[in-house]
């Protein structure tokens, strides 16, 4: 008797486990992802362990060989297919970091992190914005509720654009909130159309820096201002040291990343396309919080998750390949992990900048100069 009570026990609560973490953990937010739901974008589920084979062997041929190849975007949108459930899953609504704050949850940190682009680039109520791969939108919202402007979001994965969509409508922001897919290297937008424009951890995907902030700049009112947070390596990495190397190509492979820029590369490129630097800043540097704290999943966690994609993939309500896509996720957070440690990454540098009151004319002359 004793022996089948405790054998109902265990049932009990075995089932009570798997129905937690499987229909319920994960949702990071109000409305997010749970992990049944883990869907891999809009690549059919007989597909998705061959579209990872092919990104993962894209990114990890050399770098030089990555960064020049036309293909780029067509693999960032692969990851983000890849990516973007297990991202809402574990993490939220919104793909970036942030500097922790004492005493204030992540979501906070995150919050207070996006709504400082709003004040540096001033928004009004009466602006048109433009969010520069906007993702699933969380930063978009976030934003638009602050400012109260009209935020208009890109991103080049079209199963971001319904779910960034879906998030809107539910928050009562689709009217505030539009969504467009597109690649932001070549923007479906009229010169001179809005009011104001930010990226948040976004630009790093393009080949060419300078190929984004050309069309940012074509498409901004002059006199307006444009912010983004970059990926960067800080003066502290060293390329002869093979911890630093790995960490870094680590990142680039686990992020569909054609290659990180360093720090001070960054000003440079915007001048050369005719914005004014205002300001440039690392946020992750103290007084601020470290931002790779999120990264630092214990071991049993780790395993707690692969043990839920494991069993997803075994009962077919994921798709093979989903538990591979996580394995690949936890080895990048090492590595990004390594980065923040070491100092020599950062997720958050800080550009700010103007588009100048001058003609066409007199930026062409620029250019050329």
């Amino acid at each position: 008797m004793e022996v089948t009570t405790m054998a109902w026990t265990a049932v009990v609560v075995g089932v009570g486990l798997v129905y937690w973490f499987v229909w319920v953990m994960g949702a990071a937010e109000v409305k997010g992802k749970r992990a049944v739901d883990l869907k891999m974008g809009s690549i059919t589920h007989d597909k998705v362990k061959d579209k990872y084979t092919q990104y993962w062997s894209f990114f990890r041929r050399p770098k030089e060989t990555v960064s020049s190849a036309e293909k780029v975007p067509a693999f960032v949108d692969t990851f983000y297919n890849l990516v973007t459930d297990i991202y809402e899953w574990g993490w939220g609504q919104s793909f970036h970091f942030s500097p922790s704050v004492k005493g204030r949850s992540h979501r906070d940190a995150t919050r207070l992190h996006e709504e400082r682009v709003a004040d540096l680039i001033q928004i009004k109520p009466s602006h048109r914005i433009l969010d520069v791969g906007c993702g699933v939108g969380g930063p978009m919202r976030a934003i638009a509720a602050h400012s109260k402007a009209h935020v208009v979001g890109i991103t080049i994965n079209e199963y971001q654009v319904a779910r960034a969509r879906a998030h809107n409508k539910k928050a009562g922001l689709d009217s505030q909130c539009e969504v467009v897919c597109g690649n932001f290297l070549q923007m479906p937008f009229a010169d001179a159309s809005f009011d104001g424009a930010y990226s948040i951890e976004a630009t790093c995907h393009a080949p060419r820096l300078e190929d984004v902030y050309s069309e940012v700049f074509r498409v901004l009112k002059p006199g307006t201002l444009y912010m983004s947070y970059e990926w960067v390596t800080t003066p502290l990495y060293r390329a002869e040291d093979p911890e630093h190397v790995e960490a870094i190509h680590g990142i680039e492979r686990g992020d569909a990343l054609p290659g990180l820029r360093a720090q001070d590369e960054i000003g440079s490129i915007a001048k050369k396309v005719g914005f004014e630097v205002v300001q440039e800043k690392d946020l992750a540097l103290p007084p601020a919080g470290p931002w790779w704290t999120r990264l630092k999943m214990g071991r049993i966690a780790y395993w707690r998750n692969h043990l839920v994609v494991t069993v997803l993939t075994l009962l077919r309500l994921a798709p093979k390949g989903v538990v591979e896509v996580h394995e690949m996720l936890y080895e990048t957070a090492q590595h990004l992990t390594k980065g923040g440690e070491t100092g020599i990454f950062t997720p958050m540098h800080m550009i700010l900048c103007r588009k100048p009151v001058s003609s066409p004319a007199e930026h062409g002359n620029q250019q050329d100069s």
